[in-house]
């Protein structure tokens, strides 16, 4: 009888284990240090280390305090994958006020710790954020990443998302570059991922 992979039963049990759910006020905090700690993670050497060295906790959580007061019904939607370690990822979303590339729809951040990644938790944020956009009427939804971040996009292209531009563009100063994936039948992408 072969020997028992530990980690593989450790990833399922984490899965198992881990719920997506909608954000409330209460997950600013963890929000905010998830997306903090996977920048820092995974953006080394595509953005500068003084930038990413000086994300402040304190800034980002007001950020998403503010972002989960908005009202019911406002143009937004935030899911965080949870375990009993607590918050280990987020996704974010959006209706867009018009149409870009055939999408009405933006996914504008999933983050997952490095030790909740390549457990189908990814897949299960994006699927929140589709099927929440879906409700709302979308019919197509846009993300952007950095071109540098490889990772990022196999898992998008995994998914199905096309790519449809490669552009380059300026965040908070940083003159940095960008690759928009989208997909045009949201409905497609939903079916698409098992629960």
């Amino acid at each position: 009888m072969p020997p028992t992979d530990l980690a593989a039963v450790t990833d399922v049990n984490v899965r198992m284990q881990a719920q997506v759910r909608a954000a409330t006020l209460e997950d600013a905090a963890a929000i905010a240090k998830v997306r903090i700690d996977s920048w820092r993670a995974t953006y080394r050497g595509m953005v500068p280390d003084a930038y990413l060295d000086a994300m402040d906790l304190e800034d980002s959580t007001s950020l998403w305090v503010r972002i989960l007061s908005a009202p019911p019904g406002a143009n937004r939607a935030v899911f965080v994958a949870e375990s009993a370690a607590g918050i280990i990822g987020f996704s974010a979303g959006m209706m867009l006020d018009e149409a870009k590339f055939g999408c009405n729809s933006e996914l504008t951040g999933i983050y997952l710790r490095t030790d909740a990644q390549r457990l189908g938790l990814g897949r299960q944020l994006v699927k929140a954020v589709a099927q929440e956009c879906l409700a709302r009427g979308a019919t197509g939804m846009l993300l952007w990443v950095l071109s540098k971040n490889q990772i990022g996009r196999r898992f998008y292209e995994k998914l199905g998302g096309e790519l449809l531009i490669e552009q380059p563009f300026t965040w908070d100063g940083l003159d940095l570059h960008e690759a928009g994936y989208g997909w045009r039948q949201l409905s497609a992408l939903v079916e698409s991922i098992p629960e």
